[in-house]
């Protein structure tokens, strides 16, 4: 029935298999957008979402997410979350792609969404509970607001919502409770809303689904109501929006329910747009199968014996999901094979098996479709007969006989051809078959409309096929014929259209791809003629391939005979760029046959360096012989050949031989060398010069310069060091380029040398250009002058008379060693007018000091004199100029101290220094003009000159200064500090400088100093004695050095900083001084803060706040109270001084000490200050810890800002439950009350508070604390509120079990399922504790709730407690049938029963179970097996049940099982019952055994049988001999037994002569005649007559042999007879032949005329044929007959239209 049924449902996937727990298998957890993902939420102690990919279900995702609802994109992997808002009323949304790991949007709702779905593959609908919005994944767009929901909504479980493809029409479905008469039946409405004319239609339905027909948007829905106390159940399909004119689609059929699912109703709608069907799917698993188009009923049938809550279309396959309450995952879709013949036959609507037929391309409508077809063709109705073939499904009808009628049918004058409709018709339809595409094409091309023919191959139209492409071929598109070959597969034509073409890379590639063997070698010769270069294109290809087909150098053999060296040359060059060694010999005739046709080809080659394994000394000879002495040079290796071979410099580029020279060795590089400056070393000089530079550093600069000196060549080796210098460093390469340009005459490269080189050896060159004298002294002055050599160079040229390059030296080239040149000339004794004009020329340039320097060194600075008044005179405010003048009057004493002072121009610090030696008291005036610190103070310290340092230092005012002089490191601080105190100090006037000196001496730390230098200048009526900074200095210091002093300057001194002093003293612990000094300026608080802070005399400190009496004094006072512990004291200062500052710390420290009763008083006074929560929360907490419940209550009900929350949390926590319950009560906290009234056993006014708190934290608190104390009743009143909830079950059901109050926890329980809102958890955990403490009523228990109970948890409950009875019930509930079986055998005493037992059986999936269970009721029920086995014989394997009987010896126990069985022609099973028959000794059944099961072991049999007693057996022996081809064993037997009939015919179907020849003679020997003539008779066919005649004749038994004679005979003449006429055929057949033969002869001597001349003539008649072997035509075969017609030549070689009809 089910492979008949035209829907195909089978099971996709078990959730519970892939680890979802049962408890998540909910509409709420498990959400399925498509048939790509099922998601599932789980929730418990770890939040997760499961995310079940349909194309590998069986490796789900599991991610940690937290959320209230889960729905994957129907298309791609993202994923939208929906999780409430804490706090608020609205929920977070947010969408995930879970491919990039990213968060592509997020939105906050206002309000909750109840509902939500995948509307398309981008956009989400969103249901609230007052309207839809629609939210698009894509871009940044918030939900967009569609629609409200209307009244009939409200109140109703949104269970769907949908929009059509283009949203124009949304439809949302909600389920309601029943009527009240009926409420059982589940009310449905849904709100249809057009989004164009934004209207919307309440209607009752309860699953709805759209789709397109007719280019329109259709809704269909499905409705179950109650009317009038009538169900009517209905499905429509309605049209929206239908086009002007055309009546919208509009039907209804009825929704057929039998009477047990009376008040089962739709809970999902699918259309399969494949199908044109419409799915609706009820809650009890219903399946309604409709038409769409005509709202026909074609199937229903029931699909999940569970409720069903959850579907999904699958669009690919027309079909859809369903999942169930267990988990079931299925699948249902369209039966492909049996839709079409079911509808037509089972339902007999031949019209709608038609168009279902047609619209989903079904099998099983081909007679139907080929009688409409005939019946349309017929008729003339060409065009609908057309659109009827082409429209068949699967294409039934698009035949060639099909395009044979329409070709049959002439067209009518003026009207269109109907094969040209029947081919309009298929290309509108789409694709056209081959021989359709061939016929087609050929009808194109007779038109000559071949553009019509690329059009469709554009358009893929066409089916290429071989047909096809000769057709485009012979037309002339060879591109679109080779096109057509590719697609339809034709190797042999690819390849020659490939190669026609040219392309061989793509021949290569195709040619491999098909595994094809082109014939290259033909195709190379016969390109070669036609186009070389595509010749030389296809051997490379050829060579390309792996394993070449043809040798390289076959080919290139190919070329050369040719004398295609060109080509032969590109072919050789593409085969040899991988430069393989073994391609040696055709590198080297590559090679060779260029450099003989043309070398410039050949050096290119060699240029390219691709070739590296050819002959190279022959290439080398050949490259010589050629010119090419650069390439010969690159292949020798002799130095012999290569000396010859270099000395044609002039054929050889010169920038290749330089190249050339880099591959030699430094050696040969030499050696070539010397060889080019032995010849021609003119011509060669600049090119060994050239090379010598490139390859210095290889060959070494020394070499090449030894090379160059040996062959005399200065000119080289200024050329080449010219260029070498620039880069080296090496000393003797500078001196030898000099010396070599000043042997040329290169006095310029000489001096530029000199010049900028920094590498010669200075004194080398000097004596060397000394020594040679030069006309030009630049050189020497350059080395001179860079050098430091001026006085060597100033005695050379005043030797030398060269005084003009003295002073052009001195003025020109370097005015700055002018000093030296006179220090020299002062040695040389040069006359002073010479050395005076000298200067005077060269006058601001030289530089002054070292002039002063050289001049002073030698005592003649007053030589000097007139230069420097020049310069003097001429304004120069140059310092040394002024040192040197000073100096010279200093030296002449004349008024130096005016110069000293007066000139601003010297040097302070060198004329100081210069003066030292003669007058310091000179020296301290030039260091005190310039400030010459340092100088000043070393002077006067060594010439004891204290008083003008002191005088100096407090003028200067230098604080860096003072420290310097003041460091205890100076020796001379002493001297220096007593002229300070007592000269320098004194005589000042200016108050900056006492203050940079007093700072000087604090920094210096010099206190007892300081104190004596303060004294003197304050306290001593000096003009600083009132000074502010000063007293305040005065009494510091005295803080800080001697504190005795203190007291009395604090008396003495008035015009000093209190507050400021105060504060240093109470830094340096003065206490008492500075509560003097507090008190001396009236700062009491500053004053009593020393008292308490530093002093810490409180006594004291309350004694002077008591004389002082001010608030601010009180409050230091209570803040030092306070911090110092005394609470009460210290509330009682802040009551005197009012204030409220600190009032949290005094509530902190009140508490700490307990001290309430003030803190009330404290709090009353703070309040009327202070707004503020807090006071007015400590408030009603003290009273509450005082006991003052009357002013609690008093206080709490008039206007306050205390939190009572906390108040009220505060004294529970402590106990002060009377206060607590009276705050609670009046905030109210019903649960902190229920908590309060539990502490105070006041347990009924508890239970009220706690059901107003209606919380489960409260209700397990009074539930536990009424256990406690023995209120059950109360209690179970509580536990009924918390075990609604599952996650609280568990902990009240141990709390119980703990404290053994099992019945009262069963009675609770009992209770707790008759709840309304009772779940799994109840029952389950009842079903437990009946396990546990009450087990008569466990059975009855699972009985009545098995739907509702979490079985996997009972079943390790009901195993721990050993209840097998009930364990099997809870596996065959849970479907673990195996599990079941195995417990009822193991536990047979209390769990099997044999009934049950088969039931169960049937359904285990572990095949090792029913072989248990056979051996099981082996031992124990035995009676019962058969049975047993009836149940289990499809699912056993007999052979494996026969060797457990027979080894427990138990055969006959089940012969009605084995004869069963039989059927299935096993050897054990066979054997078993052949051995129960002989046991029996029913002969007949063991014959029927036998005859009709062959398989066992059958000569095994036949010996057993051999021996029986009884005939019968024996018997069957010899058949089972007979059919085992054991001739002569059966014919033994049954002449044993006498069975001569059997024996005869044995050996009849034996067809063994001599086995018939001994049966014969052993009838004649037995004397048994009529035997003799019977076996005659029966083996005709093997007894020869000549022995039956010598047989019958030597034992005169020839009338019993008569009967056989005679029939030999009749058959002998027959046989004669045929012969003769077959002969007699033969021959006229052969006649025939002849004559035929004849006539082809004439026939092919008369088309010899009609050859055209320009072909060669094909052959005569007798000669080799067509083909030139001896299968042409006319040549004799083997057996004497002609090739048939047609053989020969091929066709593409004889005359067009005659060679290929022979």
């Amino acid at each position: 029935m089910a492979a008949s049924a035209p829907i195909a449902l089978k099971e996709a996937l078990q959730l519970p298999n892939i680890g979802i727990g049962q408890q998540f298998i909910a509409f709420t957890n498990v959400t399925m957008e498509s048939d790509k993902f099922i998601c599932v939420r789980e929730t418990g102690a770890t939040n997760s979402v499961v995310i079940v990919d349909m194309a590998n279900p069986l490796a789900p995702q599991k991610r940690p997410i937290t959320a209230d609802s889960a729905l994957m994109n129907p298309v791609s992997k993202v994923l939208a979350l929906k999780a409430a808002v804490q706090p608020g009323p609205g929920d977070n949304l947010q969408i995930f792609n879970l491919d990039m790991k990213a968060k592509m949007k997020s939105f906050a709702m206002t309000e909750p969404v109840v509902f939500w779905k995948w509307i398309s593959a981008a956009k989400l609908g969103l249901v609230t509970a007052t309207s839809v919005y629609h939210w698009d994944m894509n871009g940044t767009s918030d939900p967009e607001k569609i629609f409200d929901r209307t009244a009939n909504m409200e109140g109703t479980q949104i269970i769907n919502y949908r929009a059509d493809a283009g949203e124009k029409w949304c439809v949302l479905v909600g389920i309601a409770p029943g009527p009240p008469e009926r409420p059982q039946l589940v009310k449905g409405n849904m709100q249809l809303y057009s989004t164009e004319q934004k209207r919307a239609q309440a209607l009752e339905a309860h699953a709805a689904a759209f789709s397109t027909l007719r280019g329109s948007s259709v809704i269909s829905f499905a409705q179950k109501t109650l009317v009038n106390g009538q169900i009517n159940s209905k499905l429509h399909v309605i049209e929206l929006g239908a086009a002007p004119g055309t009546p919208p689609l509009k039907k209804q059929a009825e929704l057929f329910f039998p009477a047990e699912f009376a008040d089962d109703f739709p809970v999902a709608m699918q259309i399969s747009d494949k199908y044109g069907l419409v799915y609706v799917i009820t809650k009890l698993g219903l399946l309604f199968v409709y038409d769409l188009e005509t709202a026909t009923a074609v199937y229903r049938n029931r699909i999940s014996p569970d409720p069903i809550f959850l579907t999904a279309p699958s669009a690919s396959t027309g079909g859809f999901y369903a999942v169930n309450r267990r988990g079931q995952v299925l699948f249902a879709n369209v039966n492909e094979a049996t839709m079409v013949p079911f509808v037509s036959q089972s339902l007999g609507n031949l019209e709608l098996a038609l168009s279902l037929a047609r619209r989903g391309n079904l099998p099983g409508a081909e007679g139907l479709v080929g009688q409409h077809f005939e019946r349309l063709f017929s008729q003339g109705q060409y065009k609908e007969a057309a659109e009827a073939a082409a429209g068949s499904p699967q294409g039934t009808l698009r035949t060639r006989q099909t395009l044979e009628k329409f070709k049959a049918i002439p067209p009518q004058p003026g009207q269109t051809s109907p094969l040209l409709i029947y081919f309009g018709t298929l290309l509108t339809r789409g694709k056209l078959n081959a021989h359709e595409s061939v016929e087609l094409s050929q009808l194109v091309i007779q038109q000559n409309k071949k553009h019509l023919l690329d059009n469709w191959l554009k358009e893929d139209k066409l089916e290429p096929s071989e047909q096809l492409g000769d057709l485009l071929r012979s037309a002339g598109d060879r591109d679109a014929a080779l096109n057509c070959y590719r697609s339809a597969n034709v190797p042999t034509k690819v390849i020659e259209g490939l190669a026609a073409k040219g392309d061989f890379t793509e021949l290569m590639t195709y040619s491999t791809g098909q595994g094809y063997k082109p014939d290259y070698m033909y195709l190379l010769q016969r390109m070669m003629m036609d186009n070389p270069e595509a010749a030389v294109n296809l051997a490379k290809m050829v060579a390309r391939q792996p394993g070449p087909p043809i040798e390289l150098n076959v080919m290139a053999d190919l070329f050369l005979q040719r004398n295609a060296v060109r080509e032969a040359t590109a072919f050789l060059l593409d085969v040899l760029q991988d430069n393989k060694p073994e391609n040696d010999k055709l590198q080297t005739k590559l090679l060779e046959i260029n450099l003989v046709t043309n070398p410039q080809v050949a050096d290119a080659i060699l240029a390219n360096g691709t070739l590296t394994h050819y002959d190279r000394p022959r290439i080398a000879q050949l490259c010589e012989k050629a010119g090419l002495y650069m390439r010969a040079l690159q292949h020798y290796t002799d130095l012999v050949d290569i000396k010859r071979v270099l000395i044609n410099t002039h054929a050889i580029e010169p920038q290749q031989l330089v190249e050339y020279f880099g591959s030699l060795s430094a050696e040969w590089a030499l050696e070539c060398l010397k060889e080019l400056l032995k010849n021609q070393p003119q011509n060669n000089l600049q090119l060994v010069v050239q090379i010598a530079k490139e390859y210095t550093e290889q060959l070494g600069a020394a070499k090449i310069i030894a090379l160059l000196e040996d062959h005399k060549s200065f000119h080289g080796l200024y050329y080449y060091l010219g260029s070498h210098i620039a880069f080296s460093e090496d000393p003797e390469v500078h001196y030898k380029y000099i010396e070599a340009a000043a042997r040329t005459g290169q006095l310029k490269e000489v001096e530029r040398v000199t010049r900028e080189s920094n590498f010669y050896p200075p004194e080398r060159t000097k004596q060397f250009l000394m020594e040679s004298k030069l006309p030009d002294a630049r050189p020497l002055i350059n080395v001179c002058d860079r050098f430091d050599m001026v006085a060597d160079l100033t005695h050379f040229l005043y030797s030398n008379n060269m005084l003009r390059y003295i002073e052009g030296y001195v003025q020109k080239v370097n005015p700055s060693k002018a000093p030296q040149v006179v220090g020299g000339l002062l040695d040389v004794e040069a006359p002073e007018e010479f050395i005076n004009n000298l200067i005077l020329s060269v006058r601001s340039l030289i530089p002054v000091e070292q002039l002063c320097e050289e001049v002073e060194k030698r005592n003649r600075l007053k030589l000097l004199n007139p230069f420097l008044e020049h310069l003097v005179s001429e304004g120069s405010h140059d310092p040394h100029v002024h040192n040197a003048l000073g100096k010279i009057i200093v030296d002449s004493n004349n008024n130096p101290e005016h110069f000293l002072t007066t000139n601003p121009y010297y040097d302070s610090t060198v004329v100081g220094k210069y003066c030292e030696k003669r007058d310091p008291n000179l020296a301290c005036v030039a260091y005190k003009r310039g400030q010459c610190d340092d100088a000043l103070v070393d002077c006067t310290n060594r010439h004891s000159l204290f008083k003008v340092q002191a005088r100096y230092i407090v003028e200067r005012m230098d604080h860096e200064l003072w420290l310097k002089v003041l460091d205890e490191n100076n020796k001379y601080r002493r001297q220096l500090i007593d002229q300070v105190v007592s000269t320098a100090l004194p005589e000042s006037r200016n108050p900056e400088q006492v203050s940079v000196a007093v700072k000087a001496f604090m920094q210096a730390e010099l206190q007892t100093e300081l104190i004596e230098l303060l004294e003197k200048i304050v306290l001593q009526n000096s003009s600083f004695s009132n000074n502010h900074n000063l007293q305040n200095l005065l009494i510091i210091t005295a803080i800080k050095a001697d504190k005795t002093r203190v007291k009395d300057y604090i008396h003495r001194l008035d015009n000093f900083d209190g507050p400021a002093v105060g504060e240093i003293a109470v830094g340096y612990e003065m206490f008492e001084e500075a509560f003097e000094i507090y008190k001396k300026f009236g700062l009491k608080t500053k004053a009593i803060k020393v008292l308490l802070e530093q002093m810490e005399d409180l006594a004291r400190a309350q004694e002077y706040a008591t004389k002082v009496d001010e608030p601010a004094v009180w409050t230091e006072l209570a803040h030092a109270q306070l911090d110092h512990g005394d609470v009460a004291e210290a509330i009682a200062s802040y009551l005197r001084a009012s204030d409220s500052s600190r009032y949290v710390d005094v509530i902190a420290r009140s508490q700490e000490a307990a001290c309430y009763d003030e803190l009330v008083k404290y709090l009353l006074m703070v309040r009327k200050k202070v707004k503020d929560n807090k006071v007015d929360t400590e408030l009603v907490y003290a009273y509450a810890v005082t006991k003052q419940l009357g002013p609690l209550e008093e206080f709490i009900n008039s206007p306050h800002q205390a939190n009572l929350q906390s108040v009220g949390d505060r004294a529970f926590e402590e106990g002060h439950y009377e206060a607590a319950r009276i705050i609670f009560a009046h905030i109210p906290n019903w649960g902190r009350l229920a908590s309060t009234l539990v502490r105070l056993h006041q347990f009924q006014p508890a239970v009220e508070a706690a059901r107003k708190a209606n919380s489960p934290r409260t209700w397990k608190e009074v539930c536990y604390a009424c256990v406690e104390e023995g209120e059950f009743r109360l209690a179970q009143l509580c536990g009924l509120n918390i075990i609604i909830n599952a996650d609280d079950l568990e902990e009240v059901s141990d709390f119980y079990q703990q404290r053994g109050f099992f019945d009262e926890l069963i009675a609770l329980m009992e209770s707790g399922i008759g709840l309304e809102r009772a779940h799994m958890g109840i029952f389950t955990e009842l079903g437990i504790l009946y396990a546990r403490y009450k087990h008569t009523k466990l059975m009855e228990h699972l009985k009545l709730f098995s739907t509702r109970l979490n079985i996997p948890r009972l079943i390790r409950v009901c195993e721990e407690y050993c209840h097998w009875r009930e364990l099997v019930f809870l596996y065959v509930a849970y479907d673990e049938y195996d599990n079941a079986a195995m417990i009822m055998i193991n536990h047979s005493p209390v769990a099997w029963e044999h009934v049950q037992f088969k039931d169960v059986a049937v359904k285990v999936s572990n095949v090792e179970v029913y072989y248990r269970a056979i051996s099981f009721y082996l031992g124990e029920h035995p009676e019962l097996l058969t049975d047993l086995l009836k149940v289990l014989e499809a699912r056993v394997d007999h052979t494996r049940v026969v060797d457990i009987l027979r080894k427990a010896d138990h055969l006959p126990l089940v012969k009605d099982y084995l004869l069963a069985v039989q059927k299935s022609n096993l050897a054990a099973v066979n054997e078993a019952v052949n051995g129960l028959l002989i046991e029996e000794e029913d002969f007949a059944a063991l014959r029927d055994s036998i005859t009709t099961y062959d398989n066992f072991d059958q000569l095994s049999l036949a010996s057993r049988l051999e021996m029986h007693e009884l005939m019968e057996f024996r018997r069957i022996s010899a058949f089972i001999y007979k059919k085992a081809l054991r001739w002569r064993k059966a014919v033994a037997l049954a002449k044993q037994d006498g069975l001569y009939k059997d024996a005869m015919e044995t050996s009849a179907q034996s067809q063994d002569s001599e086995l018939a020849e001994e049966l014969l003679r052993f009838f004649v020997e037995k004397g048994e005649r009529e035997c003799f003539a019977a076996c005659l008779f029966t083996c005709y066919d093997l007894i020869k007559p000549d022995l039956a005649l010598e047989v019958a004749w030597m034992n005169g038994l020839m009338e019993f042999s008569m009967p056989y004679m005679i029939q030999f005979l009749r058959e002998y003449t027959s046989k004669v007879d045929l012969l003769m006429s077959e002969r007699k055929d033969a021959q006229q057949a052969e006649m025939s032949d002849e004559a035929a033969k004849k006539q082809q002869e004439a026939q092919s001597n008369a088309y010899l005329s009609l050859m055209p001349l320009a072909l060669p003539a094909p052959p005569a008649a007798g000669d080799a044929g067509f083909g030139g072997g001896g299968g042409g035509y006319g040549a004799p075969t083997a057996n004497g007959y002609g090739a048939p017609p047609g053989f020969g030549q091929p066709s593409g070689f004889g005359a067009p239209g005659y060679a290929s009809g022979f």
